[in-house]
């Protein structure tokens, strides 16, 4: 079975901050690295160091390259990644001395995928197989509508959250995963409670306070704790804990096995700083597991 991840492709600029500026404040940064990442990328990496099968779909422009030479290094099969006329997309991300991050995204070729090649990928599909879409590429739509009609398990991550974007993909996913943020706002958008929604799966992570489950088939609310850890930075945690969930569900893990596996997963990563490229893998986790 494969996970399909039609995904954005990013170089991360990371700057360390004693603190955020303030309108109209300059400040200097402690440190400054670069990182491979991506809401796409970092779950494609997460998925596979979970030991599971993943395609990427995404594309990069002529000065991405070594994307997909990394991506390909950390196991993720890059076959349909295309090369576009358009800068590769890049972040910049400041994080502060407590851990927490802002960042700003420039799309650029995450924008560009060409739909015809979507549909030609998941031709290749099969029944066990998964895709997952977030809200940093194009074409997001009809890949969810064309999974759903493939009859595969459809997943929207909703980050960054646009209420049109996920309102245009609810009727044809079987799981989303949000934030604590973002589940306010679709709550306030939708005017209904998350078990409200055509979503059977809905999860919404909660940082230290690990995540929580609505099932809609059987009305229930489940909460699951994670273990405590010095945050550094947060960034990509959401993501090392959605690539996990997904490997796990892909590997016949029932879901509270799959959750609680996820929120081990992100609480390694928020002790580490960077993104794609110090995401923990599946013996960091089960060693974490043991040691309980």
């Amino acid at each position: 079975m494969t996970i399909w991840n039609l995904g954005s492709i990013n170089l991360d600029f990371v700057y360390e901050l004693a603190e955020f500026p303030k309108s109209g404040e300059t400040v200097v940064a402690r440190q400054k690295t670069e990182f491979l990442g991506g809401k796409g990328t970092n779950i494609s990496v997460a998925a596979v160091r979970a030991a599971a099968h993943v395609i990427h779909i995404g594309s990069v422009g002529s000065d991405g390259h070594w994307a997909v030479e990394r991506l390909m290094e950390y196991g993720v099969d890059t076959s349909q990644i295309s090369v576009v006329d358009e800068m590769t997309g890049h972040a910049i991300i400041v994080v502060d001395q407590f851990g927490e991050n802002q960042i700003i995204v420039f799309p650029g070729a995450n924008r560009k995928i060409p739909t015809d090649g979507i549909k030609a990928a998941l031709s290749s599909a099969q029944p066990g197989d998964f895709l997952v879409v977030q809200n940093e590429t194009n074409a997001q739509i009809e890949a969810a509508i064309l999974g759903h009609r493939l009859g595969i398990t459809v997943c929207y991550v909703a980050a960054p959250f646009d209420d049109t974007a996920l309102s245009s993909v609810l009727p044809f996913i079987d799981l989303l995963i949000l934030n604590e943020v973002e589940a306010l706002q679709l709550e306030k958008s939708k005017s209904c409670s998350l078990l409200d929604l055509s979503v059977n799966d809905v999860i919404v992570t909660r940082g230290k306070n690990g995540s929580r489950w609505f099932q809609l088939s059987s009305r229930s609310i489940q909460d699951f704790p994670t273990r405590q850890a010095r945050a550094i930075d947060t960034t990509g945690a959401g993501d090392t804990f959605a690539g996990f969930l997904l490997a796990g569900l892909h590997q016949g893990l029932v879901m509270q096995q799959a959750i609680s596996q996820a929120n081990l997963a992100a609480s390694i990563m928020v002790t580490r700083h960077g993104t794609a490229d110090v995401i923990p893998d599946l013996k960091d986790v089960q060693d974490l597991m043991l040691s309980k």
